[in-house]
């Protein structure tokens, strides 16, 4: 029997909120990113996952040559505390020139703003040693429906993503869909979507996703299905495992912390498809409780882990024989009640 893969994990630093909200303002005070990096790696995760403002804060303000010298710099920072940069997203949603989307917006003016800062992004990757660009497509969509061309949206984002694969032939383009919030209604708010549009780009090859299960659960979805979905097609190649209370606002909770029983499929099927053997890694995309208090500031995200470990036992000491044999007799009652039980410790 082959040896079980170990896994390696990530987050990013907007996972260490401060806890302001809609309605009210934060409840920890504000660390410096430096103090971020050091508890990624005190607490024993493997890499970070980066906006390009993270790598490069204000970089609309900065030239070329200031930005490399930057990341360069973070890059140094990075390989002297032993930690990976797993992928840099560009934020295309806190700009005045995506306020009416990015990619989509229908100002040509913006549209060209948001390929120039994706490929900035691209740089910094670059200079970070990562081939991943994380693409959530936040704005992307409307809040009417008459107020943009649907059809001739796609071509804009077919567009977008032709002349990023174009800058630069080593990247990939891994898109992270969600049904909505910020938006209404998003254009790509699924992995089919997803996958689907990267058909129509210039090298389809290198245009994957990013599943988040909060997202997937939003969009009514059962994000193991999702997963099996994606690696069908051999191209899921990052992940934001959280949990989600129902279809409400993108909650964000701590890996299988509202259904326990997802989070085993989850992991299942990441195990039969073999995610992490490529390098791939398990990054949770997890926030504090508003209530949580400074000294426990990075429990969320270690509890996460611990979660998906343990779980992972549970996967690996799985019965597959005997649940084999319930589903080949259609026993599906009792199959359940197995899950059930090995869940609970029986």
């Amino acid at each position: 029997m082959a040896k079980a893969h170990s896994y390696k994990f990530c987050f990013g630093p907007w996972n260490i909120s401060e806890g302001q909200d809609p309605y009210g303002p934060p409840v920890r005070q504000p660390q410096t990113f430096d103090w971020k990096l050091a508890q990624l790696k005190k607490h024993g995760f493997d890499a970070m996952m980066f906006h390009d403002d993270d790598a490069v804060p204000n970089l609309d303000g900065k030239s070329a040559k200031q930005i490399a010298k930057e990341a360069r710099e973070l890059k140094k920072r990075l390989d002297g505390l032993g930690i990976a940069a797993e992928m840099v997203a560009p934020r295309l949603w806190f700009h005045p020139n995506t306020i009416d989307g990015a990619y989509t917006s229908n100002d040509p003016k913006c549209r060209a703003y948001a390929i120039e800062r994706s490929k900035v992004c691209i740089d910094i990757a670059h200079e970070l040693d990562t081939d991943l660009i994380v693409l959530w497509l936040a704005r992307e969509g409307s809040y009417i429906r008459e107020s943009k061309n649907a059809r001739r949206c796609v071509d804009y984002l077919v567009e977008a993503f032709d002349k990023m694969l174009g800058y630069d032939k080593s990247i990939r383009l891994s898109i992270e869909p969600k049904p909505n919030e910020p938006m209404d209604h998003a254009y790509i708010p699924t992995i089919g979507h997803a996958l689907a549009i990267a058909q129509l780009t210039r090298d389809p090859k290198r245009v994957g996703c990013l599943i988040e299960s909060a997202h997937a659960i939003l969009a009514g979805l059962d994000p193991a299905d999702e997963i099996d979905f994606a690696c069908a097609f051999g191209k899921l190649w990052s992940l934001h495992l959280n949990d989600q209370n129902g279809l409400k606002y993108d909650q964000d909770r701590p890996f299988g912390c509202t259904n326990l029983r997802s989070a085993f499929d989850q992991i299942r099927a990441l195990e039969r498809n073999g995610y992490g053997k490529r390098g791939e890694y398990v990054c949770f995309d997890v926030h504090p409780f508003r209530t949580t208090k400074e000294e426990h500031w990075l429990d969320h995200l270690t509890n996460s882990r611990r979660t998906f470990l343990r779980l992972l036992e549970k996967v690996r000491s799985f019965d597959e024989k005997s649940a084999q044999a319930l589903v080949a007799d259609r026993n599906y009652q009792a199959l359940d009640q197995m899950v059930i039980e090995h869940l609970m410790g029986k």
